[in-house]
Protein backbone atom coordinates (compact mmCIF):
# COMPACT_ATOMS: atom_id res chain seq x y z
CA UNK A 1 0.00 0.00 0.00
CA UNK A 2 1.49 3.17 -0.91
CA UNK A 3 0.97 6.30 0.94
CA UNK A 4 2.74 9.65 0.80
CA UNK A 5 3.00 12.30 3.69
CA UNK A 6 5.04 14.84 4.16
CA UNK A 7 6.58 13.33 8.01
CA UNK A 8 6.97 9.87 6.31
CA UNK A 9 9.48 11.62 3.64
CA UNK A 10 11.09 13.46 6.24
CA UNK A 11 11.49 10.22 8.43
CA UNK A 12 12.92 8.35 5.73
CA UNK A 13 15.60 10.80 5.33
CA UNK A 14 16.79 10.98 8.48
CA UNK A 15 16.59 7.75 9.29
CA UNK A 16 18.98 7.40 6.44
CA UNK A 17 21.68 9.28 8.62
CA UNK A 18 20.62 8.67 11.94
CA UNK A 19 20.30 4.32 11.71
CA UNK A 20 23.40 2.62 13.26
CA UNK A 21 24.45 4.91 15.69
CA UNK A 22 23.47 7.35 18.83
CA UNK A 23 24.09 11.39 18.49
CA UNK A 24 24.41 13.20 22.20
CA UNK A 25 21.43 14.66 23.10
CA UNK A 26 17.95 14.36 24.17
CA UNK A 27 14.97 12.28 22.56
CA UNK A 28 11.27 12.35 23.17
CA UNK A 29 9.20 9.59 22.27
CA UNK A 30 5.79 9.73 22.18
CA UNK A 31 4.32 5.84 23.09
CA UNK A 32 0.78 5.85 21.47
CA UNK A 33 -1.44 2.96 22.61
CA UNK A 34 -5.13 1.87 21.35
CA UNK A 35 -6.81 -1.70 22.88
CA UNK A 36 -9.84 -3.42 22.52
CA UNK A 37 -10.96 -1.81 19.24
CA UNK A 38 -13.06 -4.68 18.69
CA UNK A 39 -13.77 -4.10 15.16
CA UNK A 40 -14.36 -0.06 15.62
CA UNK A 41 -12.39 0.61 11.93
CA UNK A 42 -15.17 2.44 10.50
CA UNK A 43 -16.13 5.82 11.91
CA UNK A 44 -19.47 5.27 10.35
CA UNK A 45 -22.51 3.44 11.87
CA UNK A 46 -23.97 1.35 9.27
CA UNK A 47 -27.66 2.47 9.55
CA UNK A 48 -28.13 5.63 10.46
CA UNK A 49 -24.47 6.83 9.15
CA UNK A 50 -24.19 8.63 12.49
CA UNK A 51 -20.17 9.32 13.66
CA UNK A 52 -18.21 7.01 16.23
CA UNK A 53 -15.38 6.91 17.58
CA UNK A 54 -12.72 4.51 15.35
CA UNK A 55 -9.56 4.06 13.93
CA UNK A 56 -10.03 6.19 11.39
CA UNK A 57 -10.05 9.15 14.17
CA UNK A 58 -7.35 7.37 16.55
CA UNK A 59 -5.27 7.85 12.51
CA UNK A 60 -5.92 11.50 12.71
CA UNK A 61 -5.05 11.85 15.90
CA UNK A 62 -1.58 9.98 15.40
CA UNK A 63 -1.00 11.92 11.83
CA UNK A 64 -1.04 14.96 13.72
CA UNK A 65 1.67 13.88 16.22
CA UNK A 66 3.77 12.69 13.74
CA UNK A 67 3.81 16.23 11.74
CA UNK A 68 4.28 17.61 15.07
CA UNK A 69 6.58 15.82 16.14
CA UNK A 70 8.36 13.50 13.53
CA UNK A 71 7.73 10.13 12.58
CA UNK A 72 10.91 8.62 14.52
CA UNK A 73 9.38 9.77 17.72
CA UNK A 74 5.77 8.47 17.65
CA UNK A 75 5.74 4.90 18.40
CA UNK A 76 2.14 3.02 17.66
CA UNK A 77 0.93 0.11 19.51
CA UNK A 78 -2.25 -2.35 20.05
CA UNK A 79 -2.90 -3.95 23.20
CA UNK A 80 -4.89 -6.71 21.77
CA UNK A 81 -8.85 -7.80 21.25
CA UNK A 82 -9.27 -6.17 17.69
CA UNK A 83 -10.66 -8.55 15.23
CA UNK A 84 -14.15 -9.33 17.56
CA UNK A 85 -17.10 -7.28 17.83
CA UNK A 86 -18.04 -5.56 14.88
CA UNK A 87 -19.85 -6.10 11.90
CA UNK A 88 -16.80 -5.31 9.88
CA UNK A 89 -14.55 -7.82 11.76
CA UNK A 90 -16.83 -10.42 11.59
CA UNK A 91 -17.63 -9.88 7.80
CA UNK A 92 -14.09 -9.83 7.07
CA UNK A 93 -13.49 -12.83 9.53
CA UNK A 94 -16.31 -15.25 7.87
CA UNK A 95 -17.81 -13.77 5.10
CA UNK A 96 -15.16 -12.44 2.73
CA UNK A 97 -12.29 -15.00 3.61
CA UNK A 98 -10.33 -14.85 0.16
CA UNK A 99 -9.06 -11.21 0.40
CA UNK A 100 -6.52 -9.50 2.56
CA UNK A 101 -8.41 -9.10 6.07
CA UNK A 102 -9.07 -5.26 6.58
CA UNK A 103 -7.49 -4.89 9.64
CA UNK A 104 -4.73 -6.20 8.39
CA UNK A 105 -4.32 -3.12 5.52
CA UNK A 106 -6.09 -0.60 8.07
CA UNK A 107 -2.83 -1.49 10.56
CA UNK A 108 -0.43 -0.88 7.49
CA UNK A 109 -2.03 2.37 6.41
CA UNK A 110 -1.62 3.58 9.91
CA UNK A 111 1.94 2.49 10.46
CA UNK A 112 1.44 0.44 13.97
CA UNK A 113 4.76 -0.70 15.22
CA UNK A 114 3.17 -3.74 16.76
CA UNK A 115 -0.30 -5.44 17.71
CA UNK A 116 -0.95 -7.89 20.62
CA UNK A 117 -3.20 -10.86 20.25
CA UNK A 118 -6.25 -10.71 22.60
CA UNK A 119 -8.37 -13.61 23.78
CA UNK A 120 -11.10 -12.06 21.56
CA UNK A 121 -8.64 -12.23 18.54
CA UNK A 122 -8.70 -15.88 19.90
CA UNK A 123 -12.27 -16.58 19.82
CA UNK A 124 -12.59 -16.10 16.11
CA UNK A 125 -10.77 -19.45 15.72
CA UNK A 126 -7.51 -20.56 13.57
CA UNK A 127 -8.84 -20.13 10.07
CA UNK A 128 -9.30 -15.99 11.15
CA UNK A 129 -6.38 -15.69 13.20
CA UNK A 130 -4.04 -18.25 11.37
CA UNK A 131 -4.85 -15.96 8.36
CA UNK A 132 -3.77 -13.06 9.69
CA UNK A 133 -0.74 -14.47 11.38
CA UNK A 134 0.08 -15.15 7.08
CA UNK A 135 -1.18 -11.23 6.09
CA UNK A 136 -0.14 -8.91 8.27
CA UNK A 137 2.97 -6.97 8.39
CA UNK A 138 2.54 -5.71 11.16
CA UNK A 139 4.16 -7.84 14.28
CA UNK A 140 1.32 -9.63 15.49
CA UNK A 141 2.81 -10.47 18.97
CA UNK A 142 2.07 -13.26 22.22
CA UNK A 143 4.99 -14.38 23.66
CA UNK A 144 3.08 -16.94 25.58
CA UNK A 145 1.08 -18.39 23.71
CA UNK A 146 3.06 -21.73 22.35
CA UNK A 147 2.98 -24.45 21.06
CA UNK A 148 1.74 -26.97 23.08
CA UNK A 149 4.13 -29.14 24.92
CA UNK A 150 7.16 -26.65 23.74
CA UNK A 151 8.67 -23.43 24.40
CA UNK A 152 8.18 -22.32 20.72
CA UNK A 153 6.05 -19.20 20.25
CA UNK A 154 3.27 -19.81 18.11
CA UNK A 155 2.70 -16.20 16.99
CA UNK A 156 5.99 -13.93 17.14
CA UNK A 157 7.05 -12.67 20.70
CA UNK A 158 9.10 -9.30 20.46
CA UNK A 159 10.00 -7.10 17.76
CA UNK A 160 12.79 -3.89 18.13
CA UNK A 161 12.33 -0.37 16.74
CA UNK A 162 15.12 1.56 15.67
CA UNK A 163 14.81 5.00 16.37
CA UNK A 164 17.69 8.02 15.81
CA UNK A 165 20.13 4.92 16.70
CA UNK A 166 18.44 3.82 19.64
CA UNK A 167 16.47 0.19 20.28
CA UNK A 168 12.95 -0.11 21.58
CA UNK A 169 12.31 -3.52 22.06
CA UNK A 170 8.24 -4.10 22.79
CA UNK A 171 7.03 -7.61 24.01
CA UNK A 172 3.61 -8.70 23.93
CA UNK A 173 1.93 -11.19 26.05
CA UNK A 174 -1.73 -12.16 25.05
CA UNK A 175 -4.35 -13.51 28.29
CA UNK A 176 -3.50 -16.75 29.66
CA UNK A 177 -7.07 -17.14 31.06
CA UNK A 178 -8.09 -18.35 27.64
CA UNK A 179 -8.40 -21.88 28.36
CA UNK A 180 -11.00 -20.82 31.06
CA UNK A 181 -12.94 -18.84 28.64
CA UNK A 182 -12.97 -20.45 24.91
CA UNK A 183 -13.61 -23.79 23.63
CA UNK A 184 -10.63 -25.63 23.16
CA UNK A 185 -11.31 -26.30 19.54
CA UNK A 186 -10.24 -22.59 18.68
CA UNK A 187 -7.16 -22.65 20.23
CA UNK A 188 -6.04 -26.50 19.64
CA UNK A 189 -2.50 -27.02 19.70
CA UNK A 190 -1.88 -23.83 21.56
CA UNK A 191 -0.78 -23.61 25.43
CA UNK A 192 -1.08 -20.22 27.09
CA UNK A 193 1.25 -19.51 30.08
CA UNK A 194 0.37 -17.53 33.20
CA UNK A 195 2.29 -13.85 32.80
CA UNK A 196 3.75 -13.84 35.87
CA UNK A 197 6.97 -14.74 36.06
CA UNK A 198 7.08 -15.63 32.58
CA UNK A 199 7.26 -11.82 31.53
CA UNK A 200 10.45 -10.57 33.62
CA UNK A 201 12.11 -13.83 31.77
CA UNK A 202 11.31 -12.48 28.47
CA UNK A 203 12.38 -9.19 29.33
CA UNK A 204 15.71 -10.19 30.81
CA UNK A 205 15.92 -12.99 27.76
CA UNK A 206 15.10 -9.54 25.37
CA UNK A 207 17.73 -7.63 27.13
CA UNK A 208 19.90 -9.90 26.83
CA UNK A 209 20.09 -10.97 23.43
CA UNK A 210 18.98 -7.16 21.72
CA UNK A 211 20.94 -4.78 24.37
CA UNK A 212 17.11 -2.63 23.90
CA UNK A 213 17.90 0.84 24.92
CA UNK A 214 13.75 1.11 25.79
CA UNK A 215 11.83 -1.83 26.75
CA UNK A 216 7.97 -2.13 26.62
CA UNK A 217 5.48 -4.92 28.09
CA UNK A 218 2.29 -4.57 25.94
CA UNK A 219 -0.04 -7.51 27.28
CA UNK A 220 -4.06 -8.29 27.01
CA UNK A 221 -4.29 -8.15 30.31
CA UNK A 222 -6.35 -5.96 32.80
CA UNK A 223 -5.24 -3.12 35.17
CA UNK A 224 -6.08 -5.23 38.10
CA UNK A 225 -5.03 -4.26 41.87
CA UNK A 226 -1.60 -4.95 41.81
CA UNK A 227 -1.73 -8.46 43.27
CA UNK A 228 -1.62 -12.09 41.31
CA UNK A 229 -5.36 -13.10 42.24
CA UNK A 230 -6.74 -12.52 39.64
CA UNK A 231 -4.93 -14.25 36.46
CA UNK A 232 -6.32 -12.45 33.18
CA UNK A 233 -5.79 -9.03 35.69
CA UNK A 234 -1.85 -8.40 36.20
CA UNK A 235 -1.36 -5.14 34.62
CA UNK A 236 -0.36 -3.11 37.95
CA UNK A 237 1.23 -6.25 39.15
CA UNK A 238 3.78 -5.96 36.08
CA UNK A 239 3.83 -2.19 36.93
CA UNK A 240 4.55 -2.73 40.23
CA UNK A 241 7.28 -6.12 39.96
CA UNK A 242 8.90 -5.72 36.31
CA UNK A 243 12.29 -4.50 36.23
CA UNK A 244 13.98 -3.36 33.50
CA UNK A 245 10.81 -2.13 31.88
CA UNK A 246 9.90 1.25 30.73
CA UNK A 247 6.18 0.88 29.71
CA UNK A 248 3.38 -1.81 30.65
CA UNK A 249 0.39 -0.57 28.45
CA UNK A 250 -2.61 -3.46 29.49
CA UNK A 251 -6.12 -3.70 28.28
CA UNK A 252 -8.90 -6.12 28.44
CA UNK A 253 -11.01 -4.47 30.77
CA UNK A 254 -11.91 -1.50 29.03
CA UNK A 255 -11.18 0.38 31.98
CA UNK A 256 -8.88 3.90 31.28
CA UNK A 257 -6.16 4.08 33.62
CA UNK A 258 -2.26 5.50 33.68
CA UNK A 259 0.58 6.02 35.74
CA UNK A 260 4.10 6.17 36.36
CA UNK A 261 6.99 6.42 38.97
CA UNK A 262 10.74 7.31 38.50
CA UNK A 263 10.98 4.24 36.43
CA UNK A 264 8.31 2.87 34.87
CA UNK A 265 4.71 3.61 33.41
CA UNK A 266 1.44 2.06 32.46
CA UNK A 267 -1.40 2.89 30.30
CA UNK A 268 -4.62 1.03 29.90
CA UNK A 269 -6.67 3.15 27.01
CA UNK A 270 -9.81 1.66 27.45
CA UNK A 271 -11.84 0.34 24.60
CA UNK A 272 -13.41 1.30 21.15
CA UNK A 273 -11.59 3.87 20.31
CA UNK A 274 -12.82 6.31 22.99
CA UNK A 275 -9.11 6.91 23.70
CA UNK A 276 -5.73 6.82 23.18
CA UNK A 277 -2.79 5.82 25.88
CA UNK A 278 -0.26 8.74 25.62
CA UNK A 279 3.35 7.37 27.10
CA UNK A 280 5.94 9.94 26.59
CA UNK A 281 9.40 8.89 27.18
CA UNK A 282 12.60 11.79 27.67
CA UNK A 283 16.02 9.85 27.38
CA UNK A 284 19.28 11.82 27.27
CA UNK A 285 22.13 10.71 25.76
CA UNK A 286 26.20 11.56 26.34
CA UNK A 287 29.02 9.93 25.52
CA UNK A 288 26.64 7.45 23.21
CA UNK A 289 24.76 6.28 26.22
CA UNK A 290 21.74 6.82 27.61
CA UNK A 291 22.42 8.82 31.48
CA UNK A 292 18.96 9.55 31.91
CA UNK A 293 15.19 8.81 31.62
CA UNK A 294 11.96 10.30 32.40
CA UNK A 295 8.57 8.96 31.94
CA UNK A 296 4.78 10.10 31.94
CA UNK A 297 1.47 7.89 31.09
CA UNK A 298 -2.05 9.85 30.22
CA UNK A 299 -5.49 9.07 28.51
CA UNK A 300 -6.07 11.11 25.92
CA UNK A 301 -9.76 10.93 24.77
CA UNK A 302 -10.68 10.68 21.04
CA UNK A 303 -12.38 13.17 18.97
CA UNK A 304 -14.44 11.31 16.94
CA UNK A 305 -15.44 14.15 14.12
CA UNK A 306 -11.71 14.34 13.08
CA UNK A 307 -11.24 12.24 10.83
CA UNK A 308 -7.81 10.95 8.48
CA UNK A 309 -10.08 12.03 4.99
CA UNK A 310 -7.50 9.99 2.79
CA UNK A 311 -8.29 6.41 4.92
CA UNK A 312 -11.78 7.33 4.80
CA UNK A 313 -11.71 7.31 0.71
CA UNK A 314 -8.99 4.48 0.67
CA UNK A 315 -10.94 2.04 2.46
CA UNK A 316 -15.05 3.31 1.53
CA UNK A 317 -15.25 0.21 -0.89
CA UNK A 318 -14.71 -2.43 1.92
CA UNK A 319 -17.41 -0.33 4.08
CA UNK A 320 -20.38 -0.07 1.20
CA UNK A 321 -19.43 -4.17 1.23
CA UNK A 322 -20.02 -4.42 5.05
CA UNK A 323 -22.77 -2.09 5.09
CA UNK A 324 -24.34 -3.59 1.91
CA UNK A 325 -24.47 -7.45 3.79
CA UNK A 326 -25.45 -6.36 7.25
CA UNK A 327 -28.43 -4.21 5.86
CA UNK A 328 -30.18 -6.83 4.31
CA UNK A 329 -33.53 -8.03 6.01
CA UNK A 330 -33.78 -10.88 7.96
CA UNK A 331 -37.24 -10.99 10.19
CA UNK A 332 -39.39 -8.80 11.62
CA UNK A 333 -39.16 -8.15 16.05
CA UNK A 334 -42.73 -7.66 17.27
CA UNK A 335 -41.39 -5.68 20.40
CA UNK A 336 -38.38 -3.52 21.58
CA UNK A 337 -35.47 -5.22 22.94
CA UNK A 338 -33.60 -3.49 25.87
CA UNK A 339 -30.82 -5.12 27.19
CA UNK A 340 -31.43 -3.20 30.54
CA UNK A 341 -34.72 -4.62 31.13
CA UNK A 342 -32.65 -7.96 32.14
CA UNK A 343 -31.50 -5.99 35.62
CA UNK A 344 -34.92 -5.80 37.06
CA UNK A 345 -36.27 -9.01 36.41
CA UNK A 346 -37.38 -11.44 33.57
CA UNK A 347 -37.33 -9.27 30.14
CA UNK A 348 -37.74 -9.95 26.34
CA UNK A 349 -34.70 -9.51 25.24
CA UNK A 350 -33.33 -12.72 27.83
CA UNK A 351 -36.75 -14.13 26.74
CA UNK A 352 -35.15 -14.65 23.60
CA UNK A 353 -32.01 -16.06 24.20
CA UNK A 354 -33.10 -18.07 26.40
CA UNK A 355 -35.71 -19.73 23.73
CA UNK A 356 -32.59 -20.11 21.44
CA UNK A 357 -31.19 -22.25 24.03
CA UNK A 358 -33.61 -24.30 25.08
CA UNK A 359 -34.94 -24.96 21.34
CA UNK A 360 -31.63 -27.12 21.62
CA UNK A 361 -33.12 -31.13 22.44
CA UNK A 362 -30.82 -31.72 24.88
CA UNK A 363 -31.35 -28.88 27.11
CA UNK A 364 -33.56 -28.67 30.24
CA UNK A 365 -32.38 -25.40 31.81
CA UNK A 366 -30.60 -22.09 29.83
CA UNK A 367 -28.03 -19.63 31.53
CA UNK A 368 -27.97 -16.14 30.07
CA UNK A 369 -26.86 -12.63 30.48
CA UNK A 370 -27.19 -9.25 29.03
CA UNK A 371 -23.95 -8.66 26.74
CA UNK A 372 -24.08 -5.51 26.57
CA UNK A 373 -24.75 -3.15 28.72
CA UNK A 374 -27.48 -0.92 27.22
CA UNK A 375 -28.75 -1.92 24.09
CA UNK A 376 -31.89 -1.64 22.35
CA UNK A 377 -33.52 -3.21 19.27
CA UNK A 378 -36.63 -1.16 17.98
CA UNK A 379 -38.68 -3.33 16.94
CA UNK A 380 -40.30 -3.45 12.84
CA UNK A 381 -38.30 -5.38 10.23
CA UNK A 382 -34.63 -7.02 11.49
CA UNK A 383 -31.62 -6.26 9.28
CA UNK A 384 -28.74 -8.43 9.91
CA UNK A 385 -26.92 -5.46 11.50
CA UNK A 386 -29.67 -5.78 14.15
CA UNK A 387 -28.27 -9.52 15.22
CA UNK A 388 -25.06 -7.72 16.39
CA UNK A 389 -27.03 -5.51 18.70
CA UNK A 390 -28.87 -9.06 20.13
CA UNK A 391 -25.39 -11.25 20.41
CA UNK A 392 -22.64 -8.90 19.84
CA UNK A 393 -19.88 -11.95 20.82
CA UNK A 394 -19.05 -14.97 18.11
CA UNK A 395 -20.22 -17.27 21.71
CA UNK A 396 -20.95 -21.19 20.59
CA UNK A 397 -23.66 -22.80 22.60
CA UNK A 398 -23.25 -25.74 25.27
CA UNK A 399 -25.10 -28.26 26.96
CA UNK A 400 -23.26 -29.60 29.99
CA UNK A 401 -24.65 -31.60 32.72
CA UNK A 402 -25.30 -30.20 36.18
CA UNK A 403 -26.56 -31.24 39.56
CA UNK A 404 -29.39 -29.37 41.17
CA UNK A 405 -27.03 -27.80 44.02
CA UNK A 406 -24.79 -27.18 41.23
CA UNK A 407 -26.98 -24.84 39.35
CA UNK A 408 -28.71 -23.42 42.64
CA UNK A 409 -24.89 -22.50 43.77
CA UNK A 410 -24.67 -21.10 40.64
CA UNK A 411 -27.36 -18.71 40.59
CA UNK A 412 -26.07 -17.84 44.15
CA UNK A 413 -23.11 -16.41 42.95
CA UNK A 414 -24.54 -14.67 39.92
CA UNK A 415 -26.81 -13.06 41.92
CA UNK A 416 -24.34 -11.90 44.48
CA UNK A 417 -22.38 -10.20 41.62
CA UNK A 418 -25.29 -7.82 40.74
CA UNK A 419 -27.87 -7.65 43.99
CA UNK A 420 -26.78 -6.44 47.52
CA UNK A 421 -29.13 -7.13 50.79
CA UNK A 422 -31.67 -5.31 51.42
CA UNK A 423 -33.00 -3.85 54.76
CA UNK A 424 -35.07 -1.22 53.69
CA UNK A 425 -36.53 0.25 50.86
CA UNK A 426 -33.83 3.33 51.12
CA UNK A 427 -31.00 0.87 50.41
CA UNK A 428 -29.54 -0.15 46.77
CA UNK A 429 -31.03 -3.07 45.25
CA UNK A 430 -28.31 -3.10 42.68
CA UNK A 431 -24.40 -3.24 43.45
CA UNK A 432 -23.63 0.17 41.79
CA UNK A 433 -21.66 3.03 42.79
CA UNK A 434 -20.31 6.55 41.16
CA UNK A 435 -17.27 7.48 39.84
CA UNK A 436 -15.77 10.18 37.77
CA UNK A 437 -16.56 9.81 33.72
CA UNK A 438 -13.31 9.78 32.48
CA UNK A 439 -14.65 12.86 29.67
CA UNK A 440 -16.32 15.19 31.42
CA UNK A 441 -15.16 14.49 34.59
CA UNK A 442 -18.39 14.65 36.40
CA UNK A 443 -19.72 11.51 38.08
CA UNK A 444 -21.75 8.44 36.94
CA UNK A 445 -23.43 5.62 38.16
CA UNK A 446 -21.60 2.09 37.12
CA UNK A 447 -22.62 -1.55 38.44
CA UNK A 448 -19.50 -2.51 40.45
CA UNK A 449 -19.11 -5.85 38.78
CA UNK A 450 -19.42 -6.59 34.89
CA UNK A 451 -23.30 -7.05 33.71
CA UNK A 452 -22.06 -9.24 31.29
CA UNK A 453 -21.97 -12.04 34.38
CA UNK A 454 -25.01 -11.56 35.52
CA UNK A 455 -27.01 -14.65 34.28
CA UNK A 456 -30.21 -15.73 34.81
CA UNK A 457 -32.17 -19.12 34.43
CA UNK A 458 -34.44 -20.02 31.52
CA UNK A 459 -36.32 -23.00 32.39
CA UNK A 460 -37.07 -22.95 35.59
CA UNK A 461 -39.56 -21.42 38.24
CA UNK A 462 -37.72 -19.36 40.71
CA UNK A 463 -37.78 -16.33 43.09
CA UNK A 464 -34.55 -14.43 44.23
CA UNK A 465 -35.10 -12.47 47.93
CA UNK A 466 -33.21 -9.54 48.52
CA UNK A 467 -33.27 -9.24 51.90
CA UNK A 468 -31.40 -12.61 52.31
CA UNK A 469 -27.33 -12.85 51.49
CA UNK A 470 -25.69 -15.10 49.07
CA UNK A 471 -26.50 -18.78 49.46
CA UNK A 472 -30.01 -17.87 50.94
CA UNK A 473 -31.60 -15.80 47.74
CA UNK A 474 -32.54 -18.48 45.34
CA UNK A 475 -35.68 -20.42 45.72
CA UNK A 476 -36.08 -23.01 42.98
CA UNK A 477 -39.58 -24.17 42.94
CA UNK A 478 -39.69 -26.26 39.68
CA UNK A 479 -38.59 -26.70 36.09
CA UNK A 480 -40.92 -24.85 33.65
CA UNK A 481 -42.93 -27.55 32.96
CA UNK A 482 -44.09 -28.17 36.95
CA UNK A 483 -41.81 -30.88 37.75
CA UNK A 484 -40.38 -30.76 40.89
CA UNK A 485 -36.71 -29.50 41.06
CA UNK A 486 -34.07 -31.67 43.08
CA UNK A 487 -30.72 -30.99 44.46
CA UNK A 488 -29.75 -34.29 43.94
CA UNK A 489 -31.09 -34.25 40.72
CA UNK A 490 -29.30 -34.00 37.37
CA UNK A 491 -29.74 -31.77 34.58
CA UNK A 492 -29.22 -30.62 31.03
CA UNK A 493 -28.21 -27.11 30.77
CA UNK A 494 -27.65 -24.91 28.03
CA UNK A 495 -25.09 -21.51 28.27
CA UNK A 496 -22.09 -20.19 26.29
CA UNK A 497 -18.74 -21.62 25.70
CA UNK A 498 -17.13 -18.82 27.16
CA UNK A 499 -19.32 -19.34 30.62
CA UNK A 500 -18.94 -23.18 30.01
CA UNK A 501 -14.83 -22.54 30.02
CA UNK A 502 -15.12 -20.63 33.45
CA UNK A 503 -15.90 -16.81 32.20
CA UNK A 504 -16.67 -14.76 34.98
CA UNK A 505 -15.78 -17.44 37.74
CA UNK A 506 -19.62 -18.65 37.81
CA UNK A 507 -18.88 -22.03 36.97
CA UNK A 508 -15.33 -22.23 39.40
CA UNK A 509 -16.29 -20.01 42.05
CA UNK A 510 -20.47 -20.53 42.10
CA UNK A 511 -20.87 -23.72 41.12
CA UNK A 512 -17.72 -25.55 42.31
CA UNK A 513 -17.13 -27.13 38.90
CA UNK A 514 -13.47 -27.56 37.71
CA UNK A 515 -13.58 -26.12 34.04
CA UNK A 516 -10.01 -27.92 33.04
CA UNK A 517 -12.59 -31.01 32.80
CA UNK A 518 -15.66 -29.24 31.66
CA UNK A 519 -15.41 -31.80 28.12
CA UNK A 520 -16.60 -34.48 30.95
CA UNK A 521 -19.82 -32.52 31.25
CA UNK A 522 -20.63 -31.62 27.58
CA UNK A 523 -24.28 -33.25 26.20
CA UNK A 524 -23.94 -31.37 23.34
CA UNK A 525 -22.39 -28.74 21.21
CA UNK A 526 -24.15 -26.00 18.87
CA UNK A 527 -22.65 -22.86 16.61
CA UNK A 528 -22.53 -19.46 17.76
CA UNK A 529 -25.66 -18.16 19.46
CA UNK A 530 -25.89 -15.76 16.66
CA UNK A 531 -26.00 -18.36 13.91
CA UNK A 532 -28.96 -19.67 15.89
CA UNK A 533 -30.87 -16.73 16.19
CA UNK A 534 -30.34 -15.89 12.25
CA UNK A 535 -31.77 -19.77 11.90
CA UNK A 536 -34.28 -19.18 13.91
CA UNK A 537 -35.68 -16.13 11.94
CA UNK A 538 -35.12 -17.86 8.78
CA UNK A 539 -37.47 -20.70 9.94
CA UNK A 540 -40.28 -18.43 12.11
CA UNK A 541 -39.75 -14.61 10.00
CA UNK A 542 -41.16 -13.27 13.88
CA UNK A 543 -39.97 -12.65 17.08
CA UNK A 544 -43.00 -12.63 18.96
CA UNK A 545 -43.26 -12.09 22.54
CA UNK A 546 -45.88 -14.18 23.66
CA UNK A 547 -43.68 -16.61 22.09
CA UNK A 548 -40.78 -15.92 23.93
CA UNK A 549 -42.42 -15.46 26.71
CA UNK A 550 -44.32 -18.82 27.15
CA UNK A 551 -43.66 -19.41 31.01
CA UNK A 552 -44.17 -23.40 29.28
CA UNK A 553 -40.82 -23.12 28.21
CA UNK A 554 -38.53 -20.54 29.92
CA UNK A 555 -39.94 -20.70 33.26
CA UNK A 556 -40.38 -17.54 35.42
CA UNK A 557 -38.52 -15.28 38.13
CA UNK A 558 -38.59 -12.76 40.22
CA UNK A 559 -37.49 -10.81 42.85
CA UNK A 560 -38.98 -10.58 45.97
CA UNK A 561 -40.35 -9.31 48.82
CA UNK A 562 -42.27 -7.01 45.63
CA UNK A 563 -42.41 -4.09 47.77
CA UNK A 564 -39.21 -3.77 49.40
CA UNK A 565 -37.92 -4.64 45.34
CA UNK A 566 -39.56 -2.14 43.32
CA UNK A 567 -38.54 1.44 44.85
CA UNK A 568 -35.38 0.90 45.33
CA UNK A 569 -34.69 -0.99 42.24
CA UNK A 570 -36.85 2.06 40.34
CA UNK A 571 -33.96 4.91 41.76
CA UNK A 572 -31.02 2.48 40.63
CA UNK A 573 -32.19 2.33 37.95
CA UNK A 574 -32.44 6.39 36.96
CA UNK A 575 -29.32 6.82 38.29
CA UNK A 576 -27.92 4.22 35.89
CA UNK A 577 -29.40 5.47 32.73
CA UNK A 578 -31.79 8.39 33.76
CA UNK A 579 -35.04 8.95 34.01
Amino acid sequence: MIKIRLWAISALLFSAVSCGSVKDGDYTFRIISTNDVHGRYFCNSYTDLSTRPSLMSVSFYVDSLRTAEGNDNIVLIDAGDCLQGDNAAYYFNYVDTLSRHLYSRMTEYMDYDAVVVGNHDIETGHPVYDRLRKDMKVPFLAANAFHEGTSVPYFQDYTVIRRHGLKIAVIGFTNPNIKNWLSPSLWKGLEFRTLLPLVQEKVNEVRNKEKPDIVIVAAHTGTGRGDLKSPENQGLAMFNTLSGVDFVICAHDHRPYSAANDSIAIINSGSHCNNVGMGIINVSVKNGKIVSKSLSADVIPVKKNRIDSTMLAMFASDYEKVREFTLQPVGRLEVELKTRDAYTGMSDYLNLIHTLSLSCPEAQISFAAPLTFNGSVKSGQLVYNDLFTIYPFENQLYVLEMSGKEIKDYLEQSYDLWINKVSSPSDHVLKIFDQPDTRTGQKRWSFVNRAYNFDSAGGLVYTVDVTKGKGDRVIIKSLADGTPFKTDGSYNVAMTSYRASGGGGLMREGAGIDTDRIEERVKAFYPEIRELLYEYLKKYGTIDPEVIGNPDVIGKWSFIPEKTVSKSMERDMELLFGK
